[in-house]
């Protein structure tokens, strides 16, 4: 009589926990409408069509969140547009579904040269190439855009907003 009411809790618990773990989906079923409207985002991607690509492949993470591979045609629809920050977010996205992902890696590395972070485009070149072991295609792509660096426009703007060392500052004239 005293072990009827844990033995009570703890059979609701076990129940609770085994029916949520039978209703989750596995991690590489993704759902084939999201693929389909993937497909379809990056065909509007490849045609210069942004706006729709950008909607199509929200959608499609509407559908089901663990699309990686939208995450990533999302930061290159961001990066078409100039907007590595929004690239970047995408990216970090896609990593956090699957860390060792190379092309969001790679992507990301190209959106970070993109917005001028030479140091942590480096940082995931590093981490790419540890991943691929050999030579592949998003290693290749991150080192060129490396060594192309950063826009023009980018340049200017963090020449104007860096400080000068404290010995070099202007004084004021009384």
């Amino acid at each position: 009589m005293r072990f009827s009411p844990p033995a009570i809790a703890l059979s609701l618990v076990l129940a609770t926990v085994s029916s949520t773990v039978v209703a989750q989906k596995a991690d590489d079923q993704i759902n084939p409408k999201s693929l389909a409207l993937l497909a379809e985002g990056q065909s509007q991607l490849k045609a210069g069509n942004f706006a729709a690509a950008n909607d199509t492949l929200e959608t499609a993470l509407a559908i089901d969140p663990r699309n990686r591979a939208a995450f990533v045609a999302l930061g290159r629809v961001a990066q078409a547009q100039q907007l590595p920050g929004k690239a970047i977010r995408m990216y970090f996205e896609a990593l956090s579904i699957e860390p060792n992902d190379v092309n969001a890696l790679g992507a990301q590395g190209e959106a970070m040269v993109q917005r001028g972070a030479m140091e942590r485009a480096r940082a995931n070149l590093a981490r790419v190439r540890t991943l691929c072991k050999a030579e592949c295609a998003p290693a290749t792509q991150l080192a060129a855009a490396i060594a192309k660096g950063p826009p023009p426009a980018v340049v200017a703007a963090q020449t104007a907003t860096k400080v000068p060392p404290k010995g070099e500052e202007t004084s004021k004239a009384n």
